[in-house]
């Protein structure tokens, strides 16, 4: 999937991701920088607008099946490794 097609998919998503609790989306990694390969996750920083819990677990799960593709999802707050974060926050896309 090119990036353009997992923005695509994700817009397309919104309700859906907003009814689970899930505000801004903001792709990251290889699919941000259009160099994904076929085996890739999709990396996403998210910001909830809910508390969750395990539920987080559900979302990203069900959201890789409407994907068609492995999803990580993780907060900002959540990328403790201040490296990490900075590059993360550098490839960023919002969806």
């Amino acid at each position: 999937m090119t990036r353009d097609e997992v923005l695509a998919k994700l817009r397309e998503l919104k309700p859906w991701l907003a009814a689970q609790g899930v505000g801004r989306v903001r792709l990251f990694g290889s699919h941000a920088r259009d160099e994904a390969r076929p085996d890739s996750d999709v990396d996403l920083i998210v910001e909830l607008t809910k508390p969750m819990g395990l539920d987080f677990f559900r979302i990203e799960d069900e959201l890789g099946q409407k994907l068609g593709a492995r999803v990580e999802m993780s907060t900002e707050e959540a990328l403790r490794n201040r490296i990490v974060r900075r590059n993360a926050l550098a490839d960023a896309i919002d969806a």
